[in-house]
């Protein structure tokens, strides 16, 4: 590991990710081994879901509880009182293949991507994805549908533009209105492995590779910055906290990881880890979502 990060946490798998600011805790799942888990400074927290594979997406309600993405829909768990249920498990009446990543709407709902689970374990190609929004009131309507991949997903700081990585493909940025559609997809930059998804505080995206060793900074204006580095292998998502908004984590893989998922194949060496590291710039603070849970 070089001098510039710390070893957090290994894995067969690691991928989704969440900083929960209020406990002081970094929440991160292991998409093959099962279960997401909950570390900090001075403690380690019980896993959640442990049988649960297929988490890529992970977030923080603003009661507390962690919302996870996966097959059949996205689930929630309250660490301090031990309960859990399922925030949505069919869209139209139709049962949820898979979701993926998530972000908050900056109204209490999400914006979330759909993933063909399915086809993915048989280690067939996924079917097109779409991106769904979730009102805090539960209600689900496409946002946008015909996608490759559904990725790794950003809303900017105004509230004006949200980011999404296609993998195999690129990423693109959509137009947001002010009742939270939709619109004007443009591709912002040709990458064949775009994963995970960050903002900074100012506005530049850090977009990781699930077979990238080093993580791409695009500003605003789609100018690049010079890449961060990593510990090596791939990286499939990052995420930003710490007491400055400097620290941020990454999990990562082996860098033939992700070509083995796509196969069909099952990794099964625990090669994969959670590295902390610091930034220059501090990173965009995520809000919460604000569903009522039961």
């Amino acid at each position: 590991m070089p001098d510039n990060y710390e070893l957090v946490a290994t894995g067969v798998y690691l991928e989704g990710l969440a900083v929960d600011y209020a406990r002081g805790l970094v929440w991160y799942s292991d998409v093959i081994a099962g279960g997401i888990h909950g570390t900090g400074p001075a403690e380690a927290r019980a896993a959640l879901n442990p049988e649960r594979m297929w988490t890529g997406g992970i977030m923080l309600n603003e009661d507390g509880a962690v919302l996870s993405s996966g097959e059949g829909g996205i689930m929630w768990n309250h660490p301090d009182t031990g309960k859990s249920g399922w925030l949505i498990r069919e869209i139209e009446g139709q049962p949820i293949n898979g979701i993926n990543e998530m972000v908050s709407d900056g109204h209490g709902g999400i914006f979330c991507g759909t993933v063909d689970l399915e086809h993915v374990i048989a280690g067939q190609p996924p079917r097109p994805a779409s991106l769904y929004h979730i009102a805090a009131d539960g209600t689900a309507r496409i946002a946008a549908e015909g996608l490759g991949f559904a990725n790794g997903i950003m809303l900017s700081a105004d509230g004006r533009s949200l980011f999404y990585n296609d993998t195999f493909d690129a990423t693109y940025a959509f137009d947001v209105s002010p009742d939270l559609d939709l619109s004007d997809r443009r591709l912002l930059l040709a990458k064949e492995d775009c994963d995970g998804m960050a903002l900074d505080a100012e506005g530049t995206l850090w977009i990781t590779g699930y077979r990238s060793g080093e993580i791409v900074r695009m500003r605003p204006d789609g100018a690049l910055l010079d890449p961060v580095p990593t510990p090596g292998g791939g990286v499939t998502q990052l995420r930003f906290g710490g007491p400055d908004m400097r620290d941020f984590w990454i999990t990562a893989v082996a860098a033939d990881a992700g070509e083995t998922l796509k196969a069909g194949d099952m990794p099964s060496e625990p090669d994969s880890f959670l590295s902390r590291g610091r930034a220059d710039t501090p990173g965009l603070p995520l809000a919460p979502a604000r569903f009522r849970l039961d």
